[in-house]
């Protein structure tokens, strides 16, 4: 595996050179995209460096060794550097999934279960905005629809990253959220006090950078304006403002109406509609690659039922990993990282065994 590593310190320092010129800056897009790619390889080249120190080191204690016996103590802990630094860099030269720095779109849906469902709705996209929070992301409402109980029977909502470090990025946190979440509690329609399970879909797709990013053309758009439904202040219901986009080749749908402006509904949904395209294209990339795709841990099945949320007994249990916690009160406060990092290694262990096959 070690092999490759030549070839990405020498894209490396092009890509240094490249950011070196002005000229690149003038085009945010390009820009964006080299700096991820640099951050990324930037890891990987310090691990290299510091795995080359460690075998130089062991090395030389093992030379200085044969007259000197006060060197000899210092081998095994050597060796054990060595070892954490080769390990590092094997993990770092991992394929990676090419929009691990990108932002997401997350839509939360509400499923079985009625209000029940759309109550759990707002709890978890509460979640996701306080674990946003700790990471130092922004989230950005883009459109919902509210039960009567203030819940959601569906939300949309851009989670975005100020930084520009692939391993910082939402979608490498965030894609194995995707699927459907169960929740077992006492709901708060209930009068008897009975358990009750419900289900909550969430969608997520990485956010596309720039809109020529995903071409698409004008001529397959049908666009249809109408009166928004909900909250929204004096315009609601009095103006056509609400907006409905369908891309007639794929036959995605997205509508809007949580802006009192036709033109702010139009540009949210485009970006959703993006997204969706995006995400499209690259499930029918993975779903004609080799089984080696399909073992890892985000699956393309967004009906697959992926953790339960259970209430009386204050716990949280992830059905694709295996990870079970007893703090299901800090998680729903934001402390998911626990969660998401079981899957994050999970899904390298996937890739490395994948890896082994192919070997």
């Amino acid at each position: 595996m070690f092999d490759s590593v030549e070839a990405l310190i020498a894209e490396h320092a092009e890509l240094q050179e490249q950011l070196a010129d002005p000229a690149v800056h003038a085009d945010p897009a390009r820009s964006k995209k080299l700096n991820r790619r640099y951050a990324e390889l930037n890891q990987i080249v310090h691990a290299h460096d510091v795995w080359q120190q460690a075998g130089d080191d062991l090395a030389a204690a093992r030379e200085l060794a044969k007259d000197d016996e006060a060197f000899a103590d210092e081998v095994p802990a050597l060796e054990e550097a060595l070892a954490e630094a080769q390990e590092k860099l094997r993990r770092l030269l991992i394929p990676r999934d090419p929009d691990d720095g990108r932002d997401v779109i997350m839509e939360i849906k509400g499923g079985e279960g009625g209000e029940e469902s759309a109550l759990f709705a707002a709890d978890l996209l509460r979640m996701y905005s306080y674990y946003a929070e700790s990471r130092g992301w922004k989230v950005e409402l883009l459109d919902s629809t509210t039960s009567d109980l203030g819940g959601y029977k569906n939300v949309q909502v851009a989670i975005k990253s100020t930084s520009s470090d692939p391993a910082d990025g939402v979608w490498a946190s965030l894609k194995y959220e995707g699927g459907v979440h169960r929740v077992q509690r006492v709901p708060a329609t209930e009068s008897q006090g009975r358990i009750h399970t419900s289900t909550t879909g969430v969608l997520v797709f990485p956010e596309v950078d720039e809109p020529e990013e995903v071409d698409i053309n004008q001529n397959d758009l049908k666009i249809d304006v109408y009166r928004s439904s909900g909250p929204g202040g004096q315009s609601v219901n009095t103006t056509d403002s609400a907006v409905r986009i369908t891309h007639l080749p794929t036959g995605i749908v997205v509508a809007m109406q949580n802006e009192k402006s036709q033109l702010q509904n139009r540009e949210a949904a485009m970006r959703v509609l993006r997204a969706r395209i995006l995400a499209k294209q690259q499930e029918e990339i993975a779903a004609a690659q080799s089984d080696a795709r399909k073992s890892q841990i985000r699956g393309m099945d967004r009906s697959e039922r992926i953790r339960t949320y259970n209430f009386p007994e204050n716990r949280i249990a992830d059905h694709r990993t295996g990870y079970k916690a007893y703090n299901l009160d800090a998680v729903m406060n934001g402390a998911l990282g626990p969660v998401v990092e079981a899957c994050i290694q999970a899904d390298e262990e996937a890739r490395l065994a994948a890896l082994g096959d192919e070997t």
